[in-house]
């Protein structure tokens, strides 16, 4: 008999849990489970398969689209309370609960045993959605994505005849359970089964919880400057946008000098206070201040002055005490640097670069920039170096060429502005691959999207006119291998959503 505790709509708890963090999205679900180990997840789905009810699972709540928070999902796991973090000496690994933050697994392996993961900025993030499309983060140009560190997960799956089980999956290529592994490294969330825990060390590492994980820098530089609107003129944005991508097709490579840096050129409309960059470079490289103002230097180069960063950008927060390189202690950097849950209705589009954009994409972005709403912007990553040493299909995560990670954003709090914030966001993205029918088809230049930004809009042949449907955009040449590991782990498409691996 499971000890989860089950919510119904009168309960206290279940507005919020049945709310996403993007407020375009509320789920109504019969029940929500707060279930607290595996034996609870297992009688959750054991219950949804019975009674013919559709499931989905919530650990942070940051999913950019209702897969979670849909009407049609009538029973809710919420995994927040999977959320330990330990070293398991039996597989050499650390055991990372799958309902844990972003935050609170940084806190306890460097507190504990002074290792990190490369993982995203944004601490109330569920590791559970992060994990599964990649793990994209600052250090991820010198250690990889978090999926390169993954040594093992745990899965509830639903087998033909409707047996409900936990599955432990593996690294270890002669593991029968092997592709369920493979898939949980870029295959993206809702498709496979529940994850209930993660075991995370790195290839190679010593099996020594000191050793089997990164090390954070003790310290590192951070800086942040924003070029004013006022005195930017249409010169000067395209000058910071091509050095920016010049900048990053230079400095690809994992031992390249620069590979401790990462940076975010931030570029809202022209309501927004002006285009920011926001870096941080690992202060224990040889002459790390040096090359970060040479950086900085560059990307600057014939635009003109920088003033201190004193907005917000989308969810990066301002910084204007660091408008001079400021050297921080990392988890001071790393919690600074900690994106935040806006409380907002929100869109969001990407794209993966191997080029810097072309002078006909700049043109299509600087006429989207006229639009008179201070919350809305693209965001320019730093991509390449360590992500890059991994082959395409070693991982289920494609995007192993980019130098440059895209994000267009939006921001509002009225529903009553939907379609007004819709429309920009979706005609802006598609003016700027045009010629690609709307989308960043790859090729010589572009790379797809990320699968950890969902936008439904791929799926929709009025905004995607390629022909190159949603699933080469996420999965590359990976997609034919993904739907196999469906066929044999969830034969009966329990695990669904609206861009979830389909069935073969």
């Amino acid at each position: 008999m499971s000890d989860a505790l089950i919510l119904g709509p009168a309960d206290p708890a279940y507005a919020e849990l049945a709310r996403a963090v993007n407020r375009r999205f509320t789920g109504k679900p019969d029940e929500i489970h707060r279930v607290r180990d595996t034996d609870d997840v297992v009688d959750a789905v054991t219950r949804a398969v019975r009674t013919g009810r559709r499931v989905a699972v919530r650990g942070g709540g940051h999913c950019y689209e209702g897969f979670v928070a849909h009407p049609d999902v009538a029973l809710l796991i919420d995994a927040s309370g999977l959320n330990t973090v330990g070293w398991d000496p039996e597989r050499a690994a650390f055991a990372v609960g799958a309902g844990a933050t972003l935050g609170t697994v940084y806190k306890a392996l460097l507190k504990n045993w002074g290792v990190t993961i490369p993982g995203g900025s944004c601490h109330s993030v569920g590791v559970g959605g992060h994990f599964t499309g990649g793990g994209y983060g600052v250090l991820s140009r010198r250690h990889g994505l978090t999926v390169d560190h993954l040594e093992a997960v745990e899965v509830v799956v639903v087998d033909a005849d409707g047996t409900v089980r936990a599955v432990v999956a593996s690294r270890d290529p002669h593991d029968p359970h092997h592709d369920l592994w493979w898939a949980h490294t870029g295959g993206g969330g809702g498709t496979f089964g529940v994850v209930t825990r993660f075991w995370l060390r790195s290839p190679q590492a010593v099996a020594e919880p000191a050793l089997a994980l990164p090390t954070p820098p003790a310290e590192v530089w951070l800086h942040a400057a924003t070029w004013p609107w006022e005195s930017l003129n249409r010169a000067g944005f395209d000058r910071l946008l091509v050095n920016f991508g010049d900048w990053h097709e230079r400095h690809a490579d994992v031992s390249d000098p620069y590979a401790g840096l990462a940076s975010a050129l931030l570029v809202p409309t022209r309501a927004a206070a002006g285009i920011s960059l926001r870096t941080t470079m690992d202060a224990t490289s040889p002459d790390a201040e040096g090359l970060l103002r040479a950086f900085v230097a560059e990307v600057g180069a014939g635009v003109g002055p920088a003033a201190p960063m004193t907005e917000q950008a989308g969810k990066v927060a301002a910084l204007p005490e660091a408008a001079a390189p400021r050297k921080l202690k990392w988890a001071w950097a790393n919690q600074l640097a900690a994106g935040s849950d806006l409380g907002l209705r929100a869109k969001y589009k990407s794209a993966f670069l191997r080029r810097g954009f072309t002078a006909a994409q700049r043109d299509a972005i600087w006429a989207s920039l006229e639009y008179g709403h201070p919350d809305a912007q693209l965001q320019l990553d730093s991509f390449g170096g360590a992500i890059n040493s991994v082959a395409a299909d070693a991982t289920a995560y494609p995007h192993r060429d980019s130098v440059l990670k895209v994000q267009w954003q939006v921001y509002w709090a009225d529903p009553a502005d939907d379609d007004r914030h819709l429309d920009w966001i979706r005609h802006a993205y598609r003016a700027v691959f045009a010629d690609r029918g709307g989308v960043p088809v790859p090729g010589d230049q572009l790379d797809g999207c990320y699968v950890n930004y969902p936008d439904v809009d791929l799926s929709d042949p009025a905004w995607n006119a390629s022909g190159t449907p949603w699933t080469e955009l996420y999965f590359g040449l990976n997609h034919e291998r993904l739907r196999q590991v469906k066929a044999r782990w969830d034969p009966s498409d329990t695990f669904r959503h609206a861009q979830s691996v389909r069935l073969p």
